[in-house]
């Protein structure tokens, strides 16, 4: 399956979108430029995607239509990265999402936006779950869950994800400048 650009909300310049790639809602996709979405990417929710973003090979966001997964400038997702914008709440109030299963027998769910302020990223195999906030710079290491905002700069690892150590931003900061940024 190939994504047509032209299908999609909005789409700034230089943007690459690679084969298998499936956005389930294009017409809620919007992306800046110099964008990067590698094979296996998976999404069902709405996206907002800013500038020099990298989504790495097979990522999958969910959520459904009332899902948004909001990246901001110099972010990024690596590989295998699981972005949870809409689950069940598996407390039995119901049975599963699945489909033919009438909505008012389902359980209850969490919907919730994830946003990635300008320059967090996130390592392989990290899942972030509905609601979360990742401040500005901070970084989340491999393998780890992310159940709770974290704080600007700061490095996060561990299941559930909690700070490691302070991230340098002054060359950071000072690069997007560079490149037209004030921040």
């Amino acid at each position: 399956m190939s994504i047509v650009i032209s299908n999609l909300k909005g789409v700034g310049k230089d943007v690459f979108i690679a084969e298998n790639v499936v956005i389930r809602r294009p017409h809620l996709a919007c992306m800046g430029s110099h964008v990067a979405i590698d094979f296996g990417f998976y999404c069902t929710t709405k996206i907002e995607i800013g500038d020099y973003v990298h989504i790495a090979p097979y990522v999958t966001v969910i959520g459904g239509e009332n899902g948004l997964l909001k990246m901001g400038n110099f972010t990024n997702i690596s590989v295998r990265g699981n972005i949870i914008c809409g689950s069940d709440t598996f407390l039995g109030d119901g049975l599963i999402t699945a489909p033919g299963i009438p909505h008012d027998l389902r359980d209850k769910l969490k919907i919730a936006p994830i946003i990635f302020e300008d320059f967090a990223n996130i390592g392989a195999d990290v899942t972030i779950l509905p609601g979360v906030t990742l401040a500005q710079g901070s970084v989340i290491g491999a393998c780890s869950l992310v159940t709770k905002d974290t704080e600007p700069w700061t490095i996060y690892i561990g299941n559930p994800a909690k700070p490691f150590k302070m991230r340098k931003k002054e060359r950071i900061i000072e690069n997007a400048k560079k490149l037209g940024y004030e921040l």
